[in-house]
């Protein structure tokens, strides 16, 4: 290992300036942020960090089993790193957001708190901080250094939420204020922080499209008046990172697919106008609905352009490679330039700087600090759920449940199946039913841990009875609703629990409360009272179930279902503890709306690669036109775009998914040497992806293409060779004047766009010319012949350069050189011999028939008839193309063909 490659431990990064990163492998290295399977280092992971340079992992639950493993795994990999002459350490990366969602348990040594959200119903930024300072110390003794928090994400839209209790409510301020608090205890404790997701994931539309992509319908100026306070307060008090969310944005000024992918989200937005310069960190591009629409090497392009440090992949190691092999050529091509790079390994190193140096990373605490942290962050775990539990109504004063209940009742607990937490089943497996019984099992005060949602259940009604030294009977519900089971069991309880888990997304939840509720309303009287029969909800994730719903009389939130917060649950309910917890936040409902220009990665054609997926996408863009109505694209195919003419020098570009192959846009240029002219000859977008730059990718790299080729002398729209469209398609009007805009705003003279007229005349072999045009061709001073070979050539070619648009000499040229396909039928002036116009007879056998895809539009035995060309001269226009095409008519029946195509 070089001097300049020994790894450092001064707290100062190696200078931008070092010749260290003039190894632009090692710079870009560090612009991943990957992860990888198992919990032990793999042979892939070992080559991510000694190839590749990797600088940044993220760890996740399926990484770790306990403290002390993943202590073990972390000191290995910055050990791989310091060996392979990284100069900085590896930025070790974790999900920590308690409540449901920890990636790192471990019951003896790892303490859970409460959610984001539970956190802040205790109202106490104090607790808040010292909750996070918490975290932080246990995930610094283990080896993590950066953690992905806080959540920023206010919940502008609490229905059908997905982030729910990760959020800190639906107040910006309060989200803010308690936003800072966490980013203060994260940073007091060591850790670099990561505030996540911008622009917001707490009002998302979901469209149910192909690939299920969340929107954020709101304006960039209803954004900044609630969604962004947080993210502009984190700013303003040092947040270290910043993860820019996958979502997709619509609305009158937005229109992005993913929103880390949009250089008007993370450069212009995040950066200009809130004036962010730390990391921004992208979504997974291995998320299934980015990796679809964009595939992962063109993503990670678009991301850095757009103005991402951090390119996030966090499982297959096949993909990150190919994450790689694009950033570099996106270097290589230009894509993206070294500044940029460079920008971005400033901004890692200084974050890296925040919260690591070799002397840390590789000598970690460990279990011995995470031994003398245990009372004090145990007593605090139990100080913060007791403070968060909230009794939102108790109308008829039902709790404690000893009001009510003798001992000797029975009470009915109903609860949903759930999915088990994030942890649970990943770190310790599902706890088996017999682990516990009703008279015996782990004291609440012991370590707890985490469980699979319906254990966690089991176990709360054992503890309700012990506690309560009463019966507890319990039972699950599903999507099947109230069955006979359930009512016999509610008619013989004395009062009933039901728990809901985010029922607003689960809304099977709901209506099985509300059914449930209805029966106990309609209990027998009981003495000489009528009395509803009891019933508590309890709603163990969101708690915006029924907080607006007065009909449910009692209502309880606990905002995660751990043991710890059920815990305290079975304490409220047996009067134990006074719950002090309040709903964080008020409640607000808001629909918004948004337009933007992204970067895409434009490759060059790749005839083997490309041809099946873009006849894929030709049919696709076939098939999206009105059913009675045949498309322009019609018998297209991907050779009807591939000339292959000596004549003619093809570019053609593609923007492409690189993880799918499939095509989401295809452009074809040509340089027709003949006339020096440089042509755009189409440009196809795929119609679920139009309207996201794709197109304006693609017509950059085309006219960059043809502006860098020599010997151009004009340019020009559209080409009568292939025979698809001049210029700009005509089957939709309001397509065309939309398109007519877009060319015309991109500098095009669109009004010399004009249509391919086009059309096919069957039967012939009961076809006659019209007598009146036989007539007139008779008294007409004007001979006809049909002629084949090079011999022609001269005359022929010289009089169509004068009159004809780009693409119709080639056509000429191809029919003279066919000989045995193809003919040209000639107007010749009687007295002088003079050339008056011509047209072109070509068999389906014909070279370049492939470029008149309405040959494709007839099973028969079908000619062309194709590009006529009149001198400007003839006074009797119409006469003379009308002679020229009857006897084209004639010759092609004379060759025993059932119908010809009319290309004009």
């Amino acid at each position: 290992m070089s001097s300049s490659e020994t790894p450092s431990n001064s707290l100062t990064p190696p200078s931008m300036e070092s010749p260290v990163w003039d190894d632009m492998d090692r710079a870009m290295g560090q612009m991943f942020i990957m992860g990888f399977e198992g919990t032990e280092v793999t042979p892939q992971i070992r080559t991510l960090i000694e190839k590749h340079h990797l600088g940044t992992i993220l760890l996740t639950a399926k990484n770790l089993k306990s403290a002390e493993q993943t202590t073990k795994l972390i000191l290995d990999l910055q050990t791989i790193a310091h060996d392979a002459g990284h100069p900085v350490p590896l930025a070790i990366g974790l999900d920590q957001e308690n409540g449901g969602v920890n990636s790192l348990f471990d019951e003896n040594y790892i303490r859970q708190f409460p959610s984001a959200m539970g956190v802040a119903a205790t109202g106490s930024t104090e607790m808040a901080y010292n909750i996070a300072k918490a975290t932080g110390e246990e995930l610094g003794a283990v080896g993590i250094n950066w953690i992905m928090g806080p959540c920023l994400d206010v919940l502008t839209n609490v229905k059908n939420q997905p982030l729910g209790v990760r959020s800190m409510g639906d107040d910006p301020e309060e989200v803010s204020k308690f936003a800072v608090a966490f980013m203060k205890g994260y940073n007091d404790a060591g850790l670099a922080t990561c505030g996540k997701h911008f622009p917001s994931y707490g009002n998302l539309e979901f469209l149910s499209s192909s690939l299920d992509v969340p929107v954020i319908t709101d304006s960039l100026e209803q954004l900044s008046l609630s969604a962004l306070v947080p993210f502009r307060n984190a700013i303003s008090h040092g947040v270290n990172g910043m993860m820019v969310g996958g979502c997709a944005m619509s609305s009158a000024g937005v229109n992005v697919m993913h929103a880390c992918l949009s250089e008007q989200v993370v450069d212009k937005l995040l950066r200009d106008d809130l004036g962010f310069d730390g990391v921004v960190m992208s979504e997974c591009l291995e998320m299934e609905a980015l990796s679809q629409n964009i595939g992962v090497g063109g993503g990670t392009v678009m991301a850095v352009n757009a103005g991402c440090d951090l390119v996030l992949l966090c499982r297959l190691f096949s993909v990150q490679q190919e994450a790689i092999k694009y950033l570099k050529l996106g270097c290589e091509d230009g894509a993206i330039s070294e500044d940029r790079i460079r920008k971005s390994l400033k901004r890692v190193l200084d974050l890296k700087a925040t919260c690591t140096i070799w002397e840390k990373a590789l000598n970690p605490p460990g279990i011995s600090s995470l031994s003398a942290l245990q009372p004090s962050h145990t007593q605090l775990s139990a100080d913060a759920y007791s403070a968060s539990i909230t009794v939102v109504r108790d109308k008829e004063r039902l709790l404690p449940l000893s009001n009510i209940l003798d001992a000797d009742e029975e009470i009915l607990l109903l609860t949903p199946l759930v999915k088990p937490l994030p942890a649970s089943a990943l770190s310790r497996g599902l706890i088996p039913a017999s682990a516990t019984s009703s008279g015996s099992g782990t004291p609440w005060g012991q370590a707890v841990s985490l469980m699979s949602g319906e254990n966690v259940f089991r176990e709360l009604g054992r503890s309700i009875a012990r506690r309560r030294k009463g019966r507890v009977l319990h039972t699950s519900y599903t999507a099947h609703g109230v069955r006979p089971s359930h009512e016999k069991l509610i008619n013989r309880s004395s009062a009933i629990i039901i728990v809901t888990a985010d029922a607003n997304r689960n809304l099977y939840q709901n209506g099985f409360t509300k059914h449930a509720a209805m029966i106990c309303k309609s209990q027998p009287m009981r003495g000489a009272e009528r009395r509803e029969k009891p019933m508590v909800v309890v709603s163990v994730s969101s708690p915006y179930d029924f907080a607006l719903d007065t009909s449910i009389g009692t209502y309880v939130c606990t905002y995660d279902f751990t043991e710890t917060a059920l815990q305290t649950l079975v304490e409220v309910l047996i009067g134990d503890l006074s719950p002090t917890g309040g709903l964080p936040g008020t409640f607000s409902h808001t629909q918004r709306h948004q337009h933007t220009k992204q970067h895409w990665l434009v490759e060059t054609f790749d005839e083997d690669r490309d041809t099946k997926p873009l006849d894929d996408l030709l049919q696709t863009i076939e098939q999206e036109g009105p059913v009675n109505q045949r498309s322009e694209l019609f018998g297209c195919s991907s050779s009807t775009f591939l000339l292959h003419n000596g004549g003619i020098e093809e570019s053609h570009f593609v923007v492409r998914n690189s993880s799918t192959g499939s095509l989401l846009g295809f452009c074809c240029t040509y340089f027709f040497k003949s006339t020096a002219t440089g042509v755009l000859g189409a440009m196809l977008v795929d119609p679920d992806r139009r309207k996201l730059s794709i197109g304006h990718s693609l017509h950059s790299r085309a006219i960059r293409s043809l502006l860098h080729r020599g010997g151009v002398k004009r340019f020009q729209l559209g080409s009568k060779l292939p025979g698809v469209f001049l210029g700009i398609p005509t089957s939709n009007s309001v397509e065309r004047k939309r398109l007519r805009r877009w060319f015309g705003g991109m500098g095009w003279n669109t009004a010399l766009s004009r249509p391919v007229s086009s059309m096919i005349l069957k039967g012939l072999s009961t076809w006659s010319a019209p007598e009146k045009i036989s007539r007139s061709m008779q008294k007409a001073e004007v001979e006809f012949d049909l002629v084949h070979g090079q011999q022609y050539a001269e005359s022929i070619i010289g009089h169509v350069k004068k009159t004809s648009r780009q693409g119709v000499v080639e056509i000429y040229q191809l029919a003279l050189a066919d000989q045995s396909s193809c003919g040209v039928i000639r107007a010749k002036q009687s007295r002088e011999g003079t050339l008056l116009g011509t047209v072109v007879l070509c068999s389906p056998d014909a070279s370049w028939a492939e470029t008149l895809p309405a040959l494709k539009d007839t099973n028969d035995i079908t000619w062309a008839i194709s590009s006529p060309v009149i001198s400007p001269s003839v006074g009797e226009y119409s006469t003379l193309l009308q002679g020229l095409i009857l006897l084209a008519i004639r010759q092609v029946k004379e060759q025993q063909a059932d119908a010809v195509l009319l290309d004009c």
